[in-house]
This record gives C-alpha cells, structure tokens and sequence, in this order.
C-alpha cells in the first residue's frame, strides 16, 4: 500500500478496495475473534468494518504505508457498539418477566484455545482489564500493530499507547495469579507467585526500547 492507494480508495475505486479487504480482512477477523470468542460475530464484524470503511472511505489520510491503522479503529468502533447494543439487549431482556439474561462473556474470552488452566487463566485476566486498556494490548499484542499505528487507530499519543501497554501487562501479570489461585484452589498458597507458560511469558514481557 501507498499513498496512490489511499487516494484510489479514497476515490471509491473498486479494485483499490478489494486490495484493501483481501489484505487485511484476516487481521480484523482476528482481532473480532480475540473479543468476541464468537466465530459468527467475527464474520459479522468484518463485514461491517468494511462497510463502515467503504461509508468513511472519504476520511481516509495520507498517513503511514497502509490503511491498516485506520481499518483497525473503525473495527474497534465497530466492537464497541456491537457491545453497547448486547448491553442494551440485557438490560431489556432483565426487565422482561419469565426470561433468563444469559450473562455478555464477549469481552472476557480472547481465543479458544486448549484447556490447560494457565492460559485459561491469562484469557480470564485479560477479560477483567479497562476496556482502553485490553484494546491496546490486543492491537499491539496480538495483531501486531506498531505503537504508531494503535495511536492512529484509536486517535491517541504515541506515549499514551506505551503507557497504557505498559500498564496492562503489569496487571495482567497480577490477574494472571490470581485467576490461576481460583482455579487450582488450596494447591496455591495465598501470596504465591505462579510463573506462567513460555508463551504468556512472551506476551507480557515489555518490549525492548
């Protein structure tokens, strides 16, 4: 991608934006999937994301070798009100008599992945971080956006992103242990500290300067 691209999709051309959405449709079925756990709702949120792009393709800048950044936050944009929408559905659901509210698990599960109890802990945790904050992690993280690109994804300083990407992965280290107390119960002493998987490991180290 160039910035010849970004106008060409810019000015609606058909072939430019098929290029976009074969490039980058898997990045935002990832991510979708990260949040939501949901492999329908992921297909859902694609495809609006791209519908959304196609609506704002006006608004996209001459900014970074990609669209990807600008992609990405009209996917989390998409995700929010996606989970504005479930809220309010509970809410309504809560105030009819006779039904059960089946409890929104979307923004606690990240992947399905096996059962073993220390990456079932490490989804747990990340599901109980700020919204903000579980957002940054898993475009930096796990989809592999640059600081820049999150900062222009979500419309944040570059400093705010390290801050924040900093901050939760100090705290998903806390969640972690304690996610992995509940689950093993007594054979944790309280005050433990449990050393994660050569995996979590990697995801929660800082990154080099």
């Amino acid at each position: 991608m160039n910035y010849s691209m970004h106008a060409a999709i810019r000015a609606g051309d058909p072939v430019a934006f098929r290029e976009l959405f074969q490039a980058h449709h898997g990045v935002v079925y990832a991510h979708a999937y990260r949040v939501t756990g949901d492999w329908a709702a992921s297909e859902d949120v694609v495809s609006l994301t791209f519908l959304e792009a196609w609506r704002l393709r006006e608004r996209l800048r001459d900014e970074g070798e990609t669209p990807l950044p600008w992609l990405m936050g009209i996917a989390v944009n998409v995700l929010r009100n996606r989970h504005r929408a479930a809220r309010r559905h509970r809410h309504a659901m809560a105030r009819s008599p006779g039904r059960t509210v089946v409890p929104d698990i979307a923004d606690a599960v990240v992947t399905r992945i096996d059962e073993d109890e220390r990456l079932t802990a490490a989804r747990a945790a990340l599901g109980r971080l700020r919204r903000g904050d579980r957002e940054i992690f898993t475009l930096c993280v796990c989809s592999g956006l640059t600081y820049a690109e999150v900062a222009q994804a979500l419309d944040l300083p570059v400093g705010t992103v390290r801050s924040r990407l900093s901050r939760a992965r100090a705290r998903l280290r806390g969640l972690t242990e304690e996610e992995l107390r509940d689950l093993r119960g007594s054979s944790v002493p309280h005050g433990a500290t449990v050393a994660p998987p050569a995996t979590i490991r990697t995801i929660l180290r800082e990154p080099a300067p």
